[in-house]
């Protein structure tokens, strides 16, 4: 400095620590903050202990080091003089937000009541019901209520104080002022109401011995407070809670009368009713009720979500994709219309549209496993079924457990022609769920295609267990014993299926051919009673009635005939293999082979080779 004494400026070294301790603090390095602050405590020079020793209060806050937090609080709380009146109270909240971590609520009680006496605002008095929530003090949670509902916003003084230190600046100044003030005003109106709505939820219930009659006491309080406007968000509030301890005539009552009124959840009532006529299907009245909830917001995303499902009910599925991309212009990222718009596209015949929103989905819900399975479908449905393969696979890392995942991988597998590896998908499946009939008769018909009988024969036997009523697994149980060369087990199988089904034409069919071929002297009594039953066969069929027997059959066995082309060749290629039983060279088969092909046409072709469906991973709109 040649010549000159070099002095320190205090202030500026001051501030440069204290951002430096700042700057150390915001980036989590607590202690090294703490070092900082404690070179610039000892320093002789320094006149701002105070606000150091909150700054280190607040660190050790953050390293949930709470005895410390307090005493460095309750020694600058000591040292603020009276006349600060302002800085003093929010000491006090610290030190009770601090007794709150430490589950100390009866302390943080005394220092929220002493700030509500003298500083009252919402935020003290939100996290004073909250402890008297805690401690289970009914009649103390009604006061604090009461208190929370009373407390000022703090923003009506500034503003005009701002305002009349501004009347000597230009218009546009006082413009931009007023708008500023009057935003922040808007974001703490809007935090009061949150904290109320909130904390009337939590505490009904626990006042009351339901939530309903807890948000009718809060709603009293409400409509004679500052924030009467919530009123109708409390009784929303109530006809969910009523939805919830499943009194929906109580809670429809309420909703049914909220979108005839002009009020706030106005939107939000109709988009539960428009969502709640959907799930009774009924679309009609639930595009009614999307189109007032449209009315309140035209952009809203779930008010245009709830009126598409209503067109994708009504099967109206151009609309529906119009309602679904609109939904997408005005949130990019609303996986629900996404999803649904896949959908669309898949049942308007576009897999290629469909599989682009599936794609883009999987961008945002990655271990989705709805996303994925509707990739393997679109993937199967293109013919692609490597592809379909690997995204399934991601299913089965997830949720290795799952047997309709694994039976459908079976069943991929199983199309590519891979049959032993189709074998052990579908078989992992059937030792996780043991009662899938589907299962039982790709796994059954695998069996004789490899001349397992013995393991036919216990699949079949399985079947017979799961369904009592249908005469096939049974008669089939009987072939396996027949074609496996045990004629005399066949012939006591198919003797205790007549005893339940007496009046059933194959198996009568069976040990007519059986008995004669077998030299047995009951032949006789057998062919009278398939005669027999012949004829009653004949007359129902000329009395009109084959119609209901055969819907009697259908209904019983449970089958469902696939529209898949593809499906319907697997289909009749496993009934080929059951029917290959029938069509050995035995002396009593070669007798009548086209009596006995018969029986297998009908009963067991719809069942064979049915589709896995993946069970409940499927997912409606």
């Amino acid at each position: 400095m040649s010549g000159k004494e070099y002095r320190i400026n205090v202030d500026l070294n001051f501030n440069v620590l204290f951002n430096l301790a700042h700057q150390f603090e915001n980036n989590k390095m607590y202690l090294e903050a703490l070092n900082t602050y404690r070179v610039m405590v000892k320093n002789r020079h320094c006149n701002n202990t105070g606000l150091l020793r909150l700054s280190k209060a607040n660190i050790y806050v953050k390293q949930k080091n709470y005895p410390k937090a307090i005493k460095l609080y309750c020694k600058e709380l000591d040292r603020t003089p009276g006349c600060h009146k302002e800085r003093r109270m929010k000491i006090k909240q610290n030190i009770g937000v601090v007794f709150v971590h430490m589950c100390q609520y009866r302390d943080a009680i005394g220092c929220f009541e002493e700030v509500m006496r003298e500083y009252p605002n919402v935020i003290v008095g939100y996290n004073l019901v909250l402890c008297y929530y805690a401690i289970g003090d009914k009649k103390m949670m009604r006061n604090g209520f009461e208190m929370l509902l009373s407390a000022p916003l703090g923003t009506d003084d500034e503003a005009k104080q701002s305002l009349s230190e501004g009347d000597n600046c230009p218009n546009v100044t006082i413009k931009s002022m007023n708008d500023q003030l009057h935003q922040t005003k808007e974001a703490q109106e809007k935090q009061a109401e949150k904290y109320i709505v909130t904390v009337a939820k939590l505490i009904a219930p626990a006042m009351e011995t339901c939530a309903a009659a807890g948000l009718d006491w809060c709603m009293t309080k409400v409509k004679d407070s500052q924030h009467s406007e919530l009123t109708s968000d409390l009784e929303f509030a109530k006809a969910l809670a009523q939805l919830k301890q499943k009194d929906f005539k109580s809670a429809f009552e309420i909703l049914n009368t909220f979108h005839l009124k002009e009020n706030r959840v106005k939107g939000t009532t109709a988009n539960n009713l428009s969502f709640r006529h959907f799930l009774y299907k009924n679309y009609d009245k639930a595009e009614e009720y999307a189109n007032l909830a449209l009315k309140a917001d035209p952009h809203n995303p779930a008010s245009l979500i709830n009126k598409g499902n209503a067109l994708f009910g009504k099967q109206d599925y151009e609309r529906a994709v119009e309602c679904y991309k609109e939904a997408l212009w005005n949130n990019s990222t609303c996986t629900e219309a996404l999803y649904n718009l896949g959908l669309c596209y898949n049942k308007l015949t576009c897999p290629e549209e469909a599989l682009h929103c599936f794609l883009d989905l999987h961008s945002f819900l990655r271990n989705d496993n709805q996303v994925i399975y509707q990739l393997v479908k679109l993937y199967e449905l293109l013919g692609d079924h490597d592809q379909a393969i690997e995204w399934l696979m991601h299913i089965i890392s997830s949720t290795p457990t799952d047997p309709s995942a694994l039976a459908k991988l079976g069943q991929l597998h199983d199309a590519t022609g891979d049959k032993l590896q189709a074998y052990q998908y579908y078989y992992e499946s059937f030792k996780l769920y043991p009662c899938s009939v589907e299962m039982i008769e790709w796994l059954a018909s695998y069996y004789i295609q490899t001349q397992s009988f013995g393991k036919a024969i216990e699949s079949f036997e399985r079947a017979a267990v799961l369904q009592p009523k249908l005469v096939k697994w049974r008669l089939l149980v009987a072939a396996c014993y027949r074609r496996n060369g045990d004629y005399q087990t066949a012939l006591e199988k198919y003797k205790h299926i007549h005893c339940l089904f007496p009046e059933d034409i194959e198996c009568l069919r069976f040990l007519v051919n059986l008995c004669m071929d077998m030299g047995l002297e009951e032949v006789n009594n057998y062919k009278g009673k398939f005669q027999r039953a012949t004829r009653i066969s004949e007359q129902r069929l000329n009395s009109g009635q084959r119609h209901s027997v055969h819907g009697w059959r259908e209904s019983t066995e449970g089958s469902v005939a696939s529209a898949d082309f593809s499906n319907s060749i697997k289909q009749h290629k496993r009934t080929s293999m059951i029917r290959s039983i029938t069509t050995s060279n035995e002396p009593y088969e070669a007798s009548a082979p086209n009596e006995l092909d018969a029986f297998y046409v009908d009963p067991l072709g719809p069942q064979m080779g049915r589709p896995m469906t993946g069970g409940n991973m499927l997912s409606a709109v």
